[in-house]
């Protein structure tokens, strides 16, 4: 009886932290629809000199765009919340001198993952863009729906942003005692069968090219990763 009582209480928690992060993205949102067209065009800017202007084709596939990338916005502003929310989620389950971490764990998630956020703009999405507009040659002229672009570029960003957590989650898990860098290592190659799977899951088109720029990056930070592991692993001790 008490273990389901547990089990609800634990649900009960998780359900507050969940509506707490979804209020806190919410209002995100309502404060970017404003600034949704500015959005759009700082979201063009990798495609600067191979998109002129973006269509759409239907008549509300416009305020949908806008919609989307105010909410997407919405949830990066809001992610100083939903880390924490998440670090309260989870804190009870280690040491009470580990607890003391929270504003560490806050900022380097959101650190992190703006890093990501920032390597997928200025380095994979122009890369990405330049090789998928350029290879129908001269035969093909690219008319892009503005909803398909907007997709592709906050998919690789997102992606980027979530995949640049690893480190984070590699430091905090090793000091919790859950994993070690001996254990990253012995199952490094398996981990690499999860990246490729993660790389043709997380990847908006299906060709190998996107994969492969999303892979490699994927695949260094599990290396760094375990470096990382090695370093709190001696805190730790």
């Amino acid at each position: 009886m008490e273990k389901d009582f547990t089990v609800i209480e634990h649900l009960e928690e998780l359900r507050r932290r969940v509506i707490a992060s979804l209020v806190a993205v919410g209002i995100a949102t309502a404060l970017s629809i404003p600034f949704s067209s500015l959005l759009l065009k700082v979201l063009k800017i990798p495609a600067a000199g191979m998109i002129e202007k973006l269509a759409f084709f239907s008549p509300e596939e416009a305020f949908l765009i806008y919609v989307k990338i105010s909410f997407l916005a919405g949830i990066m502003l809001a992610l100083p919340v939903i880390a924490y929310e998440i670090w309260a989620f989870l804190s009870p389950a280690f040491a009470e001198r580990f607890k003391r971490h929270a504003i560490t764990f806050i900022g380097l998630l959101t650190a992190l993952f703006l890093a990501g956020v920032l390597f997928a703009y200025f380095i994979i999405l122009p890369a990405a863009l330049k090789f998928l507009l350029t290879i129908g040659g001269e035969e093909l002229e690219p008319v892009i729906s503005a909803a398909k672009y907007v997709s592709f570029v906050t998919a690789l960003i997102f992606a980027c942003g979530l995949i640049f957590e690893i480190p984070a989650l590699s430091f905090f898990l090793t000091r919790a005692g859950i994993i070690n860098a001996r254990l990253m290592r012995k199952y490094f190659k398996y981990a690499l069968i999860v990246i490729a799977v993660l790389a043709a899951v997380i990847t908006p088109t299906a060709d190998a090219f996107n994969m492969l720029i999303l892979a490699l990056p994927m695949i260094g930070l599990y290396e760094f990763s375990i470096w990382i592991s090695l370093f709190a692993g001696k805190r730790r001790g």
